[in-house]
């Protein structure tokens, strides 16, 4: 057998064989000043519609590291990660693709204001939020609630 070659694994050998997988996203629900933070959406698909922040992990970085970015590039808030709040892999999740989403509860601090692919960002009371957000958030949501 040639080095690097293992019967067991034949996909690590070409990596034009790599298994096509679903692609990794964070969602944050964040609290600052005790409300719930919101982005509305710049870009299709749900665009104008609320949504928590978030978007996809790159390469080379947790998804830790992923929701904290992706925290201050939509909101310009630093986070503090407080919990995890589930794992949401429905396929039909997300219309562009399948996609899985890490979701986090976080604690947000500095100035409120909207970046990247946000239109606007906004707080909301948690029994204020509104109703048809955006993907699957509504669930994640609900989901949070029982943690709160």
């Amino acid at each position: 057998m040639k080095p690097h070659q293992d019967s067991l694994f034949p996909h690590t050998l070409c990596a034009d064989t790599r298994p096509r997988t679903p692609s990794l996203t964070v969602d944050i629900i964040i609290f600052y000043h005790n409300q719930i933070v919101l982005i509305k959406r710049k870009n299709q698909p749900y665009q104008n519609c609320y949504a928590f922040p978030g978007g996809f992990v790159e390469i080379g970085e947790t998804v830790e590291q992923a929701a904290v970015r992706e925290a201050k590039e939509e909101t310009g808030l630093d986070v503090t990660l407080i919990k995890l709040v589930g794992v949401y892999s429905d396929p039909g999740r997300d219309p562009r693709g399948h996609t899985v989403s890490i979701t986090y509860l976080a604690k947000g601090a500095g100035e409120l204001k909207a970046a990247t692919d946000a239109k606007d960002a906004s707080t909301f009371a948690l029994g204020q939020l509104p109703d048809n957000l955006a993907f699957d958030h509504n669930k994640m949501l609900q989901d949070a609630k029982k943690e709160i």
